[in-house]
């Protein structure tokens, strides 16, 4: 029976769950939300508020038992002058999870930790342009003219003449039809 014996061990020995979880309320303490496995949310929970507790304690040995186990003195200091001081009225309940589903690659529940006195973060995503579906192929009247108006160059006859393939050129008062594509059955309005 494992009677009074409520650590969440995660898969890993003392020193790296230690570790793996302090890296996590200062992550927490630093982007006042994170997201993270449903296990380790829960497991981050208990020592994420007593750092709060800590800092609504407000002293010198407080602080300092704080920096003894999150070993960061940023964290520290903005969970003392940031956090704590936003959840002085409250007697506990800190942190909430917010359950986000399975995670795609092994299904494992994923959750948001974050705090509660926090202002919401509402995540506003840039609105995408929507591109056109085909593009028309314009001709270019411009380099058309420049390339009939110039004169052709006569070759001198001591030289024998080269072999140059060119493709017949549209008669001068049209324009050169745009290529038909057929796209899997779909007719274009020319062909309608």
């Amino acid at each position: 029976m494992r009677h009074r014996k409520k650590t969440l061990k995660l898969g890993r020995k003392a020193e790296h769950r230690k570790a793996l979880l302090v890296n996590q309320v200062c992550s927490l303490i630093e982007h006042q939300r994170i997201a993270t496995t449903l296990a380790k949310a829960k497991a981050v929970r208990p020592l994420a508020e007593k750092m709060v507790t800590l800092g609504k304690n407000g002293s010198i040995h407080a602080r300092r038992t704080a920096l003894a186990v999150l070993r960061q003195k940023n964290a520290v200091k903005k969970l003392f002058e940031d956090i704590a001081q936003r959840s002085a009225e409250r007697n506990g309940g800190y942190t909430r999870i917010i359950r986000l589903g399975r995670r795609k690659s092994d299904s494992a529940p994923m959750a948001f930790i974050e705090w509660v006195d926090a202002e919401p973060a509402i995540e506003e995503k840039p609105a995408k342009e929507k591109k056109a579906k085909r593009k028309e192929a314009e001709p270019k009247p411009q380099q058309k003219a420049l390339e009939r108006e110039e004169p052709k160059r006569e070759e001198p006859k001591d030289k024998a003449p080269t072999v140059k393939q060119e493709k017949p050129a549209a008669p001068p008062g049209e324009e050169p039809k745009p290529k038909k594509r057929r796209w899997f059955g779909r007719r274009s309005a020319e062909e309608r």
